[in-house]
Parts: structure tokens; sequence; C-alpha cells
């Protein structure tokens, strides 16, 4: 626990917050609000979301709940509808891959508008904001595979921006990644790629404005954040696993600093994902494409390109720090008494530091990427879009089993 400060506002757990569910309910009352959940169908099958739905049945001032939903079957959706039955609030099922929203969504390529994204979180993401801010002025967004969701999450992440004196247009959350079942240290990917890579590129290029502005978040790959529909609207939205640092770069280039706010949501696990045997794979692929995020970012806002020269420094300076990261997180293990596995955590940055050659010269051969357009550009072309893809995303539950899979 400390109470610092930098470039961007820390919202600290000191451990002494009253009833902030009470102050939650209360504040909703000031700006319409929306949660926002993009998802499989197989979370459905998991205890996480059941224990989320528990507590998001509290709120009972919210406005409305958004579930952007990947699902194979007109069935999946019905049970999808049915398992939010009973919250006090209106719930909209957003069915983004069902027939009528690819159809809708390609009509849009005559307006030269490419809206079928990488089936994934992004553009599950980027339709959710669409259908939010439809009728809220603040979205928050949660992933659906949260395993230590508690009234805190939704309560310290909304109420930031609920307060229009603050000034706060965008929150993003931090925490401790620990394992439920063995208390051991998780978030490999925050911890031995993104933190070594950002201060090595610092050394590298020097303390550039936004690699400063990456560093100041706690936990850059948080997918846990909140903004207002000023600027949820006006993001251009990744479809790769880069979303969380591509959103960050869209923040950075949207609003000042000082209308960004991080907090601390204390205690966090959710669903792990293992390494991979290859680039194409687990967090080696995630990183490959989180890696091509922080190259662009550096392009757009600070015109850095990496030389061959550079690049061979960097996967020294990489490999250097992130044994240093190792060597420390192993002392912060020891003294918290938590498990951790050494040898493990040096495989990991071999594997990292194998990426970065490979990983950025294939985006430097290509560095422009599929990024959604925001709303605010979709908008100003077809200005009906946002109702039209809200009743797509509703629609095909009517359609029968064997048109459906006609369609597919």
């Amino acid at each position: 626990m400390d109470f610092q400060q930098g470039l961007i506002t820390t919202i600290h757990e000191y451990g002494v917050t009253g009833n902030l569910l009470k102050e939650l309910n209360k504040s909703l009352k000031k700006r319409s609000t929306s949660i926002l959940i993009p998802c499989l169908y197989e979370e459905f099958e998991r205890p996480a979301l059941k224990d989320i739905r528990e507590v998001l049945k509290n709120l009972t001032g919210l406005n409305e709940l958004v579930i952007a939903l990947s699902a194979k079957t007109v069935e999946q959706v019905k049970a999808a509808k049915s398992f939010f039955d009973s919250m006090p609030f209106p719930v909209h099922v957003q069915w983004t891959n069902s027939p009528s929203v690819i159809e809708l969504l390609k009509s849009q390529e005559k307006n030269g508008l490419e809206l079928l994204g990488t089936p994934g979180k992004g553009w599950a993401v980027w339709q959710g904001i669409g259908v939010a801010t439809r009728k809220s002025e603040v979205v928050a967004l949660f992933d659906a595979d949260i395993r230590t969701f508690s009234p805190l999450y939704p309560s310290r992440m909304i109420l930031p921006l609920l307060d229009e004196s603050y000034g706060i247009s965008y929150v993003k959350a931090f925490y401790s990644r620990l394992s439920l079942e063995t208390n051991q240290l998780q978030g490999r990917a925050t911890r031995l790629f993104v933190g070594p890579l950002l201060a090595s590129l610092e050394q590298l290029v020097g303390k550039g404005p936004f690699l400063q502005y990456l560093q100041s978040f706690r936990y850059p790959l948080a997918g846990e954040f909140a903004f207002t529909k000023d600027l949820a609207m006006n993001l251009r939205i990744p479809c790769d696993w880069g979303l969380e640092i591509g959103l960050l770069s869209e923040v950075y280039r949207n609003v000042r600093t000082s209308k960004i706010a991080q907090v601390d949501l204390g205690l966090f696990d959710h669903k792990h994902k293992n390494i991979g045997d290859s680039s194409k794979e687990g967090l080696q692929k995630m990183c490959t494409e989180i890696l091509s995020s922080v190259l662009r970012g550096l392009m757009e806002h600070q015109a850095e390109t990496l030389t061959s020269t550079q690049l061979a420094t960097l996967e020294v300076l990489y490999k250097r720090v992130g044994e240093d990261r190792v060597k420390q997180f192993g002392l912060d293990s020891a003294v918290n008494q938590l498990p951790y596995d050494r040898h493990e955590e040096e495989l990991s940055v071999q594997k990292f530091a194998k990426l970065l050659r490979p990983a950025t010269e294939d985006y430097l051969a290509c560095p422009t990427t599929q990024q959604l357009p925001s709303w605010s550009r979709v908008l100003s072309c077809e200005n009906k879009l946002q109702e039209d893809l809200a009743i797509a995303g509703s629609n095909d539950i009517k359609i029968s089993e064997k048109e459906l899979i006609k369609n597919f």
C-alpha cells in the first residue's frame, strides 16, 4: 500500500472503505451508466459469470447491462437471456456473430467501412460500445471470467466517472494477480513481458511522453476499464490481443492525462492462459500482438521506428531486464511466503525474448493493422447504425435452427 501519485491519478485501496455499493447506487442517479461484458457462450458454463451476476443484482441504479455474446446457436442465445432474467435492470444480449449482425455490418462496405473485425474481444467490445452508448453516458467493462468479482469492483471503477467535478473520462483497473488455488503470482504477460519491454524501450529511445504514459499504468494489460460516452465514441478499437495497449494509445490520443485515473481493485484472479509452444499460441501469440501495438503507439505518438541495430540492442536489454525482474519477483514472493518457480519464470523470459526480432520485423513489414473505426466516424456516415445493430443483435432468436445452420 502506498499513497504516491504520478502522471495519471491513482486511486488506492487503503482498506478503510465504507459502504461503497450504497454510495454507488446513490451516485448512479447522476449519470446514466451501463456495464458491458463481452463473452463467449462457454463462460455461461463456468461458475465465475454466475458470481458476477449475483453481485450485479445489487446495482439497482444501473441503466442497462449489455452482454456482447459470441454464440453458435439460437438456443445458446436464449439460454444467455434466461440466465439474466432476474436482474433488476434492463439486460441487452447482443449476439455479436448472428447472421443479421454480419449481414448488417457487411452492408457497410458500400460506404467504405470495414466493420467485420476478426472475431474476438475487440470486435465484441466495439459492438458493445455502440449498443451501450445509445442509452448511457458512462460505460464500464468487465471480463466474464473474473473469479474474485465483488461489489468493490464496479463501485471503485464507476464512482470516479459519476462526479463530473473531478473531470475524469477514463478509469483503468490495476490489481494483485494471485492464483486462488496456490497463491502464486500470475500475470506473466504484464510482469515478464510488458514491464521489461517498456523499460528496455525507454533505455533505447529515451523517456518519450508516450512511453512515460504507458509506464504510469500499474497493470497496463488490465481488461477492466470504464469511460464516458464522449470518449468511448471516439476510440478506434483494435481487433487482436493488442486491445488493451491499443486502447491506452487511443485514450492518450483523445484526452489529457489529467482526465485519466487508475484504481486498485485488490486481489484479482481470472482464467489463465498457457504460454504456448510457438509464437502462434497462448501467451506467446498474445505478446507478439502486444509488441506490435506498443511499436505502433511509438510510431503514432513519438515518431519512433526501430532500426535493425536498435532491434539487436532491444533483445539484449529486454533479456537483462527480464532476468532482473525474475529475481525481484522471487524476493517479493519469498517475503510474502508465496510459491515461486524461478526456473519457469526464466524460461518464460527466454521464450518472450525470442519473439522480439521476428515479431518486430513482421510488424515493420506491415505496420498498419485492422482497427475498427470509432463510432463517431461510423455515425457520420450511417447515423442509424447503432440502433440497427442493437436490433440485429437480438433479432435472430426467431430464426429457425435450420435457417441458422444454413447461414453459418
